[in-house]
């Protein structure tokens, strides 16, 4: 099952400066106005070395200044490697929907393990493009930079116990991000600890929440390094934060779905359209609209609320389970019964004639985190309407993973995303 070992990460020194100002979100969130103001609060800011090409690219010399860089920090000693193997425990404190939360998890080296092995296992479809891009920044760095974000079930308690009980002291790194999260890390380098650690997860499969892209890139830089490399150093693992699933710190927001450019859009014909499938409820204002699809949340019910302008939501809740029976008959039961399964299928498909290639490369469809951005878009008249959607349970990615699954691209979105630059790998010594 899997398997974790400790590393000598590679963090930054005191030479670089403070770490709030060294650290950076997730490359795929950052844009260029962003980058750069990362980079003005601090020239070592990691974004140099994450982010070389806005966008990406397929040619690999346009990554060729991070490898620069990369090799510049090393010899002024800006980023240096830890002297003994350790695993970095990792929280973060944050407050959402109107509460205050913890995860803490922990980051270590996992062994790459194909996906048809049942060892790790993802839920969500990739894109080539975003592949492509983390190749070539490995290729030319040799690095991860980021870590990939799994799942593991921790039913007794005994694997977080252990970290908890590991970091009871002050943490070697801790800063606040401007979203007010704090990060807190902890260095663990006892040895007796990580043996205990590695045995407890031996018989663990993983779940990737986030970093489907990075983990497939990882297996083919693995390759890649086979096949290319004089020494493949520790190419046949990744690093990644491993968090157990009943933490109760985990949270899920929706992504939602802004359609826009459709050559026609009657909201009365696709109603009728829907009827065959929804109990359909016309015309609610935003409160009402949310309400019902809090109730149809709490009440087990697939569902959604279609947005059109002028302050019409109409919610539309899924009059019986079967029909996706019919509609998904070569998926497994819990990729049928997820509400983004459902709107994506007879409504996104098979009303709007929307294909999974077209959702893949966004000429119909694009995606937001953010509920008032969907409702702005449409408001703005930049889309035809917008589907507010229920988060996605961890246990549902779960059950989906574990089927072999794999949800829709920007199925989940797991808050707050991990933050980049505490700690590193260098693949090669």
């Amino acid at each position: 099952m899997a398997e974790i070992k400790a590393f000598k990460g590679l963090r930054y020194t005191e030479k670089a400066g403070d770490v709030s100002q060294l650290a950076c979100p997730p490359y795929d969130i950052i844009n260029a106005e962003e980058r750069q103001r990362l980079l003005d609060k601090n020239p070592y800011n990691l974004i140099r070395l994450e982010l070389p090409v806005i966008g990406g690219s397929e040619n690999i010399s346009d990554y060729r200044s991070a490898a620069d860089t990369l090799r510049s920090w090393l010899n002024e000693e800006i980023l240096k490697c830890d002297e003994e193997d350790g695993v970095y425990i990792y929280e973060m404190d944050f407050s959402a929907r109107g509460r205050d939360y913890s995860v803490k998890g922990f980051v270590s080296l996992v062994r790459l393990e194909p996906f048809d092995k049942g060892i790790i296992l993802p839920h969500e479809e990739t894109l080539s493009k975003a592949k492509a891009d983390r190749l070539n920044l490995m290729k030319v760095t040799g690095c991860n930079f980021s870590q990939i974000y799994s799942l593991y079930t921790d039913e007794d308690n005994s694997v977080f116990s252990l970290i908890d009980s590991a970091s009871a002291g002050e943490p070697n790194s801790r800063f606040t991000d401007k979203d007010n999260v704090t990060h807190k890390m902890w260095i663990v380098n006892d040895k007796s600890f990580i043996a205990e650690l590695t045995e407890k997860m031996a018989d663990k499969k993983l779940y990737i929440a986030d970093g489907h892209h990075r983990y497939e890139t990882a297996l083919n830089y693995k390759k890649y390094a086979e096949e290319n490399l004089d020494e493949t150093g520790s190419s046949e693992y990744v690093t990644m934060m491993l968090v157990n699933m009943e933490n109760t710190g985990l949270v899920v927001f929706p992504t939602h779905r802004i359609v826009r450019d459709l050559p026609s859009f009657d909201y009365n014909a696709v109603c009728e359209k829907c009827k065959d499938y929804f109990e359909i409820t016309p015309y609610l204002n935003r409160e009402k609209g949310e309400q019902g699809l809090a109730q149809a949340y709490n009440e087990g019910k697939k569902a959604f609320v279609m947005f059109t302008g002028d302050n019409n939501y109409t919610l539309m809740v899924l009059k019986n389970p079967e029909i996706m029976d019919k509609t998904l008959p070569e998926s497994c039961k819990a990729l049928r019964q997820l509400d983004v399964s459902v709107l994506h299928s007879l409504v996104l498909e098979r009303i709007f004639g929307i294909d999974k290639e077209n959702m893949a490369n966004q000429i119909n469809l694009t995606y937001t985190r953010s509920d008032d951005e969907a409702i702005a878009a449409v408001d703005g008249k930049r889309a035809n309407c917008c589907f507010l959607l229920n988060p996605t349970r961890v246990s549902e990615i779960r059950d989906v993973a574990a089927a072999g699954g794999k949800m829709p691209q920007k199925s989940t979105y797991f808050y707050p995303k991990l933050t980049t630059g505490l700690v590193m790998n260098k693949i090669f010594d």
